[in-house]
């Protein structure tokens, strides 16, 4: 039987809530304890009989993930917060690849799944080396103000992941569909970096993670093509006439950036 890899309600209420009523930042290295505790203890308790127990595996990484990203306090620097959302982000990646590795069967799958691990586990040590640097950087966006423009883009391009997928029973396909989600999501943050981050290694990081994720995200289409599992459309279908970074939207609305109607994509 089919089910719904849908995430509470309750739990998308909180995470894009959250960041708009956050308070001034813990310090780095209290938040990655916190990651490496999370890295640690996640696949506790993991399903691994059935493919059914897999694919609840697979949506608790996910779950997990967003929770993650929800603890951390924003400090107000865009490169800074950056660094630390995306490091939760890749946390969640390397989650759900272990869940792939220890209950998936197709080779091609497989091999992906080991190169996601050893490329963002190397991604996340790169990334808490830049947050720790930018403690205590020069505040340039207000993450208290549900108005503001980075902010805003930022929660948007987390909405992707908390969109409702069904899953086909087979944890091969359905990793392949939800990484591309959860890939599709890490390129919008990292485009919203190259855009508006200030700081020259981020920036190059972001550049690097938009290409390569692109490129398995198109893998991972293609694969699913092959095997009669693509992902039920989940894709932005409107979008800022003037390409606002995360503007993109599942529906009608105004761009959070400039308040310009989104308009519907052919």
């Amino acid at each position: 039987m089919k089910t719904s890899l849908l995430f509470s309600s309750a739990l998308a209420a909180l995470l894009l809530g959250a960041c708009d009523n956050k308070t001034t930042s813990e310090t780095t290295t209290a938040t990655t304890a916190a990651t490496e505790d999370h890295a640690g203890h996640t696949m506790e308790g993991m399903a691994a009989d059935s493919t059914g127990g897999a694919t609840s595996s697979l949506t608790g990484a996910m779950a997990n993930m967003m929770q993650e990203m929800h603890s951390f306090k924003p400090e107000g620097n865009k490169d800074h917060d950056f660094a630390h959302h995306m490091m939760a982000h890749h946390e969640g990646a390397v989650d759900m690849s272990e869940v792939l590795l220890k209950n998936g069967k197709d080779a091609t799958m497989r091999q992906m799944a080991e190169k996601i691990i050893a490329d963002q586990k190397k991604e996340i040590a790169q990334l808490d080396a830049a947050a720790r640097r930018l403690d205590g950087a020069a505040k340039n966006y207000n993450p208290q103000n549900p108005q503001d423009p980075f902010q805003q883009a930022m929660m948007a391009s987390m909405k992707p992941m908390m969109m409702p997928m069904t899953s086909t029973g087979d944890v091969d396909k359905d990793f392949a569909m939800m990484m591309t989600v959860h890939h599709q999501s890490a390129v919008d943050m990292a485009k919203l970096e190259v855009a508006q981050g200030t700081d020259p290694e981020l920036k190059k990081m972001a550049q690097q993670m938009i290409t390569e994720q692109q490129k398995e995200i198109q893998q991972f289409n293609e694969w699913l093509k092959q095997h009669g599992g693509a992902a039920k459309a989940t894709s932005a279908v409107y979008e800022c006439p003037m390409k606002c970074e995360g503007s993109a939207s599942t529906k009608p609305g105004k761009c959070p950036v400039c308040n310009m109607d989104l308009v519907k994509q052919s």
